[in-house]
C-alpha cells in the first residue's frame, strides 16, 4: 500500500496569484458601456495629456455630456435620435444604431481636473485632459555634527 501525502493548500498560492493579476487589470481598465448605440473610442496620452476621441457621427452637440466624478471616473454620454419619417415613406432596411449611450473610463491618478477641454467637430467629440507634474520627492538636509 502506497501513502500518499494529502496538501489542502496546493495550488492555492497559484490561485491567488491569478486572482490579483485578474483584479490589477480589471481595476487599470474598468470601463462600462450602456445602451442601443456604442460609439467607439480611442484613448492615447502623451507626457502632458490624455486624449480621448469618441466617434459620435449624427448626435448633435447638445445631445453630449461629459462628467468626471471624484473616483476619477470619465462619463461621456448621450443619445443618438433617428431620423424623422416622413408620412408615406416606408423602412426597408435600417442599419444605423440609435438610442441612449454612456461609456464610462478610469483615469490615472495624476490627472488635473481643471485641464480639462473639449471640442465637437465633424462628428467626433475630442476630450483633452491635462496630467499634473509628479510631485518630487521631499528632500531634507541633514546637518553632520
Amino acid at each position: 500500500m502506497t501513502l500518499v501525502k494529502f496538501d489542502p493548500f496546493r495550488g492555492f498560492e497559484s490561485f491567488n496569484r491569478r486572482m490579483n493579476k485578474f483584479v490589477n487589470e480589471f481595476e487599470k481598465g474598468f470601463v462600462f458601456e450602456t445602451g442601443g448605440f456604442a460609439p467607439r473610442v480611442d484613448i492615447i496620452e502623451d507626457d502632458k495629456k490624455i486624449f480621448v476621441a469618441v466617434e459620435l457621427p449624427g448626435v448633435a452637440k447638445e445631445d453630449v455630456k461629459i462628467s468626471i466624478n471624484e473616483d476619477r471616473v470619465m462619463t461621456i454620454s448621450g443619445e443618438k435620435k433617428p431620423d424623422e419619417m416622413k408620412e408615406g415613406v416606408s423602412q426597408i432596411k435600417i442599419e444605423r444604431g440609435y438610442g441612449k449611450f454612456q461609456r464610462a473610463f478610469v483615469l490615472p491618478e495624476n490627472i488635473d481636473e481643471s485641464g480639462v477641454n473639449a471640442k465637437f467637430e465633424n462628428g467626433v467629440l475630442e476630450v483633452s485632459v491635462a496630467k499634473k507634474e509628479p510631485e518630487k520627492p521631499k528632500e531634507i538636509e541633514v546637518s553632520i555634527a
